[in-house]
């Protein structure tokens, strides 16, 4: 069992580029740690320095709290799953799983027993004498997590293991890889650009943007208090719908397009820092779930008009537009010159039952606990005074 801790972590490589900026992460002992971003955020980057397979251009990498930086991969009691299987084809799954340990030089009966232990708790025993052409892509993956567990290393890392299955089997193996770690029960860094993927596996989560950490923290932290505007449009989907808007005098309502919505007390007092942006831009943000339909609403209220309705069975999500300005942060952790202004489309996830048309004008009620506001200037989340 061991810890993983990153201190000031920096990654350039020969052409000048900079690619983890002085990452600070800890992983604690049996965590599942998830990092999270856009391609090229650094993610992969960073998980390949916990393996020894990029080189650390500064600061501190220890794994159960010993200095790593110079020391080999094989001797850093790690163990990695890559997106491709890298199974052997002319192996069977029995030999693939004990390739490690025959490298070893153990006894063969201790390498079928470790070899058996590890198909058990994959569900792969029926399988061991069958070769990875005739199996399944969850059945491959199983394998190539199984050739990792087999070894019982203090850290086990996963680079996009299941970006190869389709999206049925994708859902099914996040459940299963979670229950696998739980059982081993050692540090785990996983790396996804999947969102959703990291929201339902990791104990906690780190959201990167150009080899930046943003926020980490738990997923329903991240969820319901977003640091910046790039964690805010990043987590959640749909996304969080952000507008511009603008504070009236006193910040007793704000402004969206020609529509003025009342901010309850309960807001401001959430929300102190606000006082300070009276007469003042900021961004609006309203998650889908936090405008069911309700033309008797009694609260703040939002109106828009209805341009598609899915019917998803249990609820609709539905697609409108109102007269605000619609702030995309996705690739940038501000509504700085990257942030691309658009109409204000947004989505409502409603009642199924809920009387919205295509073509007709719609009205939302507003659950005000979940409203956010950030800074347009920053993209920082405004909380206190």
């Amino acid at each position: 069992m061991a810890t993983v801790d990153l201190e000031q972590i920096n990654k350039v490589y020969a052409n000048g580029f900079h690619a983890v900026k002085d990452l600070n992460l800890d992983v604690r002992d049996g965590e599942f740690m998830v990092l999270v971003g856009p391609s090229g955020c650094g993610k992969t980057t960073a998980l390949r320095m916990v393996a020894g397979l990029e080189n650390i251009s500064s600061g501190t990498l220890r794994i159960g709290g010993r200095p790593v930086n110079n020391v080999m991969p094989k001797d850093r009691d790690i163990a990695m799953v890559f997106q491709n299987y890298a199974l052997y084809p002319h192996l069977t799954v029995r030999d693939n799983i004990g390739f490690a340990l025959k490298l070893r030089k153990l006894p063969k009966s201790e390498i079928g027993t470790k070899v058996k232990e590890t198909a058990e708790i994959l569900g792969l025993t029926e399988w061991l004498d069958r070769k990875p052409g005739q199996l399944s892509g969850g059945q491959r993956q199983r394998v190539a997590m199984g050739r990792a567990i087999v070894r019982e290393p203090s850290v086990f890392l996963m680079d996009e293991p299941l970006s190869n299955l389709d999206a049925k089997l994708r859902v099914q193996m996040r459940a299963e890889v979670q229950r696998i770690q739980r059982r081993i029960n050692v540090a785990t860094m996983y790396v996804t650009h999947d969102q959703v993927e990291a929201m339902t596996m990791g104990d906690r989560v780190a959201v990167m943007r150009s080899g930046v950490l943003l926020q980490v923290d738990h997923p329903q932290v991240l969820y319901n208090r977003p640091d910046n505007l790039f964690v805010a449009a990043f987590i959640g989907s749909p996304a969080m719908n952000l507008y511009e808007a603008s504070i009236t005098d006193g910040a007793l309502s704000f402004r969206l397009g020609s529509q003025e919505i009342e901010l309850p007390q309960s807001v401001r007092a959430a929300h102190p820092g606000l006082v300070s942006y009276a007469g003042k831009k900021v961004v609006v943000g309203l998650r889908p779930e936090h405008l069911p339909a309700a033309s008797d609403a009694t609260g703040p209220t939002m109106v828009g008009d209805v341009d598609l309705v899915e019917e998803l069975g249990a609820e609709l999500m539905v697609h409108f537009t109102v007269d605000a300005r619609r702030v995309r942060a996705e690739g940038t952790a501000s509504a700085d010159e990257d942030a691309v202004a658009h109409s204000g489309e947004g989505v409502a996830r409603v009642d199924p039952d809920s009387p919205v048309k295509v073509g007709e004008r719609a009205t939302f009620a507003i659950k005000t606990d979940g409203m956010q506001f950030f800074d347009p200037d920053s993209g920082a989340a405004i909380w206190g005074a």
